[in-house]
């Protein structure tokens, strides 16, 4: 390793969950649990009412979320703010990814070389429990949280975490010599991900197991099984490959419209096969099995994707 290398540096979430907001005046009072340092991001979720969460959508205050020790560009700091892009998820607002901002003090400067180029360690459950050097418990993280994989020690991974080495259960985890090495499921594989978050109550903005909003769901059960496409509804529906209606499998993504399906696109789900769907609704609902059939949604169906490929094609 070079000097340069060496001393190169990247930003990574210090916090659970960190909620990329709209603006640094986004946050309201009632949302300082889910703004410090540590976020109490089940509490937050927890104190807010119906009319409060709404209020994220209908006010433009969230963007998108960001789980423990995911990597950010640090475009700006001013004051308790940062202005971020998010490489992981592709969006149109900017070539980089999703812009936000994010309180730097949910966020830490750590060496480069510690954080990319590693074995990775994947949370395979809704949440596990993150245990510091000493043996002492942190807090929980989300599913797909993903740290670099350092040693397998008995009956745990022993990962790097932005407050130094961890540890995780090695039954809650999956290792992989890089992110690139996860394997790409088939729309089975898809679903059965996404089985497993049926009755999780929607958020808006939400990217981790403690609540999805409807292109996060979509998001994350291809994250789930090795495919980065991109964050928001509008600009899944225009990448992957594009599927007649007549032809939609099991894994395919659903997108639908306002004005019966000719105007602009509000909601993204996931075909599940016999006229049904998995998808994550909206604000006081949560993420359920549907028939179309008979549905606001089977007026609004304008347009499918496909991002999963088979075994034998890849």
């Amino acid at each position: 390793m070079t000097q340069a290398e060496a001393t190169r540096t990247t930003w990574v979430v210090q916090v659970p969950v960190a909620t990329v907001w709209t603006s640094e005046n986004s946050p309201r009072s009632i949302d300082l649990p889910g703004v410090s340092n540590p976020a109490k991001i089940k509490e937050w979720l927890d104190s807010l009412t119906y009319e409060t969460s709404l209020a994220l959508s209908d006010k433009n205050l969230v963007q998108s979320q960001l789980l423990y020790g995911e990597e950010v560009i640090v475009d700006d700091v001013q004051g308790k703010w940062a202005s971020v892009v998010i490489p992981t998820q592709p969006s149109i607002k900017d070539d980089r990814g999703y812009p936000g901002y994010v309180p730097i003090d949910q966020l830490k400067e750590v060496p480069e070389h510690e954080w990319i180029g590693q074995g990775v360690a994947v949370v395979n459950k809704n949440t596990t429990l993150l245990i510091d050097e000493k043996g002492e418990p942190m807090f929980d993280i989300s599913y797909l949280t993903s740290l670099p994989a350092l040693a397998h020690e008995e009956e745990f991974i022993k990962v790097r975490t932005p407050h130094g080495t961890g540890y995780v259960p090695e039954q809650d985890v999956s290792v992989y010599p890089s992110k690139e090495d996860i394997p790409k499921g088939n729309g089975a594989a898809i679903l059965k991900s996404g089985e497993t978050f049926v009755d999780l109550p929607y958020f808006w903005g939400g990217m981790s197991s403690y609540g999805y909003d409807c292109s996060g769901f979509a998001y994350n059960m291809h994250k789930a099984n090795g495919y980065q496409i991109p964050r928001d509804a509008t600009d899944q529906a225009l990448s992957g490959e594009k599927v007649e209606l007549d032809n939609i499998e099991p894994g395919d993504l659903l997108f639908f419209a306002h004005d019966n399906g000719s105007g602009n696109i509000h909601h993204v789900g996931i075909y599940y096969g016999d006229g049904k769907m998995l998808h994550s609704p909206k604000t006081g609902k949560t993420v359920e099995i549907i028939d179309l059939k008979g549905t606001i949604y089977e007026k609004e169906l304008c347009s499918a994707r496909r991002y999963w490929k088979e075994a034998e094609d890849q």
